[in-house]
């Protein structure tokens, strides 16, 4: 999909890689052509601290004397979830009761991606809700940061209360 725009072009393409520790990570076009660089602040102005690779995107973009950068990120889907069960997490989960969980208000109290795993609390609770890096990564996040707002959809599982869904703050509140 391409639509111009007073001040660039609106793209739709897909997430190649992201670092939020470097600040930044690039985009392909749907329609072909350079890498799109994708800056930390463009996202953060969307809600969010990070991307997932492989996440679905549709930015404004602007060409410059350093090639083409995102402006602005419009809409953010996660990328495809493998084929098969759900995470092995939520297999004994009635499929009703996890439709019917809804979006909590949550901080992120830490969160460690190479261990892939971490935790927040929600608005008002004291006990603390497991997040694993793939509910993460199928949400289409890549990382968290302490302190982060979210809004998380919350179940009852194996380990507690876990997050089957991650939201950046900003964008749960506009579903």
């Amino acid at each position: 999909m391409e639509q111009e725009t007073e001040d660039g072009r609106v793209i739709a393409g897909k997430v190649k890689w992201f670092d939020p520790v470097k600040g930044f990570g690039f985009v392909l076009a749907d329609e072909g052509g350079p890498d799109i660089l994708l800056h930390a602040n463009v996202l953060r102005n969307f809600g969010q601290s990070s991307v997932a690779d492989g996440a679905r995107v549709e930015i404004e973009v602007q060409r410059t004397d350093r090639g083409v950068q995102a402006v602005q990120v419009i809409s953010i889907e996660p990328p495809e979830a493998p084929e098969g069960a759900p995470l092995a997490d939520f297999e004994h989960l009635d499929p009703e009761v996890m439709e019917q969980a809804e979006l909590e208000p949550a901080r992120v109290k830490w969160f460690d991606k190479a261990k892939g795993f971490g935790f927040a609390n929600v608005f008002g609770k004291s006990d603390d809700v497991f997040i694993h890096i793939e509910v993460l990564r199928r949400s289409g996040l890549a990382d968290l940061q302490p302190g982060e707002a979210l809004a998380i959809r919350v179940v009852d599982g194996r380990r507690g209360r876990m997050a089957m869904e991650v939201n950046a703050w900003e964008a749960a509140l506009t579903r």
